[in-house]
C-alpha cells in the first residue's frame, strides 16, 4: 500500500476536457492555431514596445508586461494539452504539475496587480493630468512592475510548497486538463485545510484589493468625466481607458466564475479554457486595435519592411 501511495504522489492523469477520439484533430488545431495567434501577438507587443522608445511610458510598460504575463499564462497550460490530446497514457509527474501551477499561479496574479496599477494610471491621466508625470512617474511605474513580480512569486511559492505537503492516494486522476489548485486538493489524503486557509489568508486579500483599487479608480473616472462639460472632451477621456476597462472586465468576470466553490465534476473547464487560453488571446488585440500609437508603429514597421523588400 505504501508502495501505491509512493507511486501516487509521483504522477498524474489528466483527464482532459474529451474522451471523443474523433473531436482531438479538430481541437488539437484550434488550440495550436489560438496558441501561435497569442504567442505572435503578446511577444510582438513586447517587441514593439521595447523596439520604440515613444512607447516607453508608464501605461505602455504595464502593458507590455501584461502582455508577456499572458503569453506565460497561456505557455503554461497549452503545450502540455496539445501533447496530451493525442498522448495514450496523459500522464504528468508531480513535479511537473507543480512547475505548470506555479508559472499559472505566478502570471495569473502579476495580471491582477498589472491591471490595478493600468487603472490607476489611466485614473491619474485623466482625473490629474498635470500632474499625471510626477504621479505617475517612469520610477513609480517600475516600482509597481517589480512589486507585482516579487509579490506574485511569493504567492506561487506559497501555494506549490503547501501543495508538496500533501500526500495523494485516492486516485491518480486530475479531473481537469491542467494542474489546478482544487482538483488536486480532492486526491489528497492529507486534509487541505491549511492549504484552504491560506487562500483566504493570501489569495482573497489580493482578489479584494486589486478589485478595490479598479473599481474605485474607475469611481473617480466616472466623476470626472462627468465634470467635462463638452460631448467631445468626455468621449476622448472614456475612449483612453476603454480597452483596459473591456480587459478588466472580462478578466475579473471570469476570475470570479471560475474561483467559485464548485461541484466535483467538469463545470469549471469552460470557464477555465476561457480564463486561461482565450483572455491571453484577446488582450494583445483589445489594447492594439484601438490604440493609435501602436497601430502608427505597426504602419512604420511595415511601410520600411516594404522599403527594404524593393530595394
Amino acid at each position: 500500500m505504501a508502495k501505491e501511495n509512493q507511486s501516487l504522489t509521483t504522477e498524474f492523469i489528466l483527464k482532459g476536457f474529451t474522451d471523443h477520439p474523433e473531436l482531438k484533430p479538430l481541437l488539437f488545431l484550434v488550440f495550436l492555431a489560438i496558441y501561435l495567434i497569442t504567442t505572435v501577438g503578446n511577444l510582438g507587443l513586447v517587441a514593439l514596445i521595447f523596439r520604440e522608445r515613444h512607447l516607453h511610458t508608464p501605461m505602455y510598460i504595464l502593458l507590455g508586461n501584461l502582455a508577456l504575463m499572458d503569453f506565460c499564462c497561456s505557455s503554461a497550460i497549452t503545450p502540455k494539452m496539445l501533447q496530451n490530446l493525442f498522448s495514450k497514457d496523459r500522464m504528468i509527474s508531480l513535479y511537473e504539475c507543480m512547475a505548470q501551477f506555479y508559472f499559472l499561479c505566478l502570471a495569473e496574479t502579476a495580471d491582477c496587480f498589472l491591471l490595478a496599477a493600468m487603472a490607476y494610471d489611466r485614473c491619474v491621466a485623466i482625473c490629474k493630468p498635470l500632474q499625471y508625470h510626477t504621479m505617475m512617474s517612469k520610477k513609480l511605474c517600475v516600482q509597481m512592475t517589480t512589486g507585482a513580480y516579487i509579490a506574485s512569486n511569493l504567492h506561487s511559492v506559497i501555494h506549490v510548497g503547501l501543495l508538496l505537503r500533501l500526500t495523494f492516494c485516492r486516485s491518480s486522476q486530475i479531473d481537469h486538463f491542467f494542474c489546478d489548485i482544487l482538483p488536486l486538493y480532492r486526491l489528497s489524503c492529507t486534509d487541505p485545510y491549511i492549504n484552504e486557509l491560506m487562500i483566504y489568508i493570501f489569495s482573497m486579500p489580493i482578489q479584494i484589493i486589486t478589485i478595490a483599487t479598479v473599481l474605485i479608480s474607475y469611481v473617480y473616472i466616472l466623476f470626472t468625466v462627468f465634470k467635462i462639460k463638452s460631448r467631445e472632451g468626455r468621449g476622448k477621456a472614456l475612449s483612453t481607458c476603454a480597452s483596459h476597462f473591456l480587459s478588466v472586465s472580462i478578466f475579473y468576470i471570469c476570475l470570479l466564475m471560475y474561483i467559485r466553490p464548485f461541484e466535483e465534476g467538469d463545470k469549471d473547464i469552460p470557464v477555465a479554457i476561457f480564463y486561461t487560453i482565450v483572455i491571453p488571446l484577446l488582450n494583445p488585440f483589445i489594447y492594439s486595435l484601438r490604440n493609435k500609437e501602436v497601430i502608427n508603429v505597426l504602419k512604420k514597421i511595415m511601410r520600411t519592411y516594404n522599403i527594404l523588400k524593393q530595394a
